[in-house]
């Protein structure tokens, strides 16, 4: 997978260094050329962390000019070990205005977060708060790559992380569920729903907190390519205990005639041309 070079929410997971460097570079050169200003957000030192980008002589002179900075982590997450979603999101939201007002298209940021998702209590937050910021940058011109190292979490961490991002090269997460946009209103779905993903669907659900609207959350699902009853019968659950209806829009017919099959009040299952 090549890291996104347009709307750019990228769940990057590694266990070789190097690997996440040469997708950083390709991710923050993507940026330069699209006018946006970059950061480098990284957990370790940050001189090293320069002097590998000036090998990359546009990265270098981005770095000279001020138009690419490398900061460190605890500087840019200051709320500690446990992230402050919503807050995190407002000093994402100044930092892409100030970049705004300054005379670049956006802000673009590689960010190395393992150390912010090692406990169970840090996976929960950060994992909300990654739902939270998709919805911004569905409305402003912020991109992210969030680099998560394999070497020190494991399997269901990984699939936590990456299935609530839009993209990801983690084989860990069988679907994604991410901001269709700025509203909460509506979510995006796509890969595959069935008994290997229950319960992370569950969860993942939960920590995205939809939002309905006319009483009724939708979810756009036109890269979902399976979806299982019991996926159907989890996502009915999720708007009963909403006290609201769910609208899957799919362009899979056979999910549509399983919903119609199984009768469950408050499901529809559109099947979108």
């Amino acid at each position: 997978m090549t890291p996104s070079t347009t709307y750019g929410h990228v769940c990057w997971v590694y266990d070789d260094p190097a690997a996440l460097d040469q997708a950083a570079r390709t991710f923050l050169t993507a940026g330069l050329a699209a006018g946006e200003q970059l950061w480098y957000v990284t957990a370790g030192p940050v001189e090293p962390v320069v002097a590998r980008l000036t090998t990359t002589p546009a990265l270098g002179d981005a770095l000279a000019r001020g138009a690419a900075e490398v900061v460190s982590l605890p500087d840019t997450y200051p709320s500690g070990a446990v992230v402050d979603g919503p807050a995190q999101v407002r000093a994402y939201a100044a930092a892409t205005e100030a970049a705004l007002a300054a005379g670049y298209r956006g802000l673009r940021v590689v960010a190395e977060a393992t150390p912010l998702v090692r406990t169970p209590a840090q996976l929960d937050a950060f994992t909300r708060y990654e739902h939270l910021v998709d919805r911004y940058m569905r409305a402003r011109p912020f991109r992210a790559m969030c680099a998560y190292d394999r070497r020190e979490l494991d399997g269901r961490a990984v699939a936590e992380l990456a299935c609530l991002h839009p993209e990801t090269n983690a084989v860990e997460a069988p679907f994604q569920l991410f901001a269709w946009d700025g509203t909460g209103h509506r979510a995006g779905l796509t890969g595959e729903l069935d008994e290997t993903g229950e319960e992370l669907f569950v969860t993942a659900l939960e920590r995205a907190d939809l939002r309905p609207v006319d009483g009724r959350l939708v979810l756009e699902a036109p890269g979902l390519r399976f979806v299982d009853h019991r996926a159907l019968l989890r996502l009915r659950e999720y708007a009963r205990r909403r006290n609201t209806a769910v609208l899957l829009r799919s362009p899979l017919p056979a999910a549509a005639r399983l919903a119609a099959l199984l009768d469950l009040p408050g499901l529809t299952v559109e099947v979108a041309r």
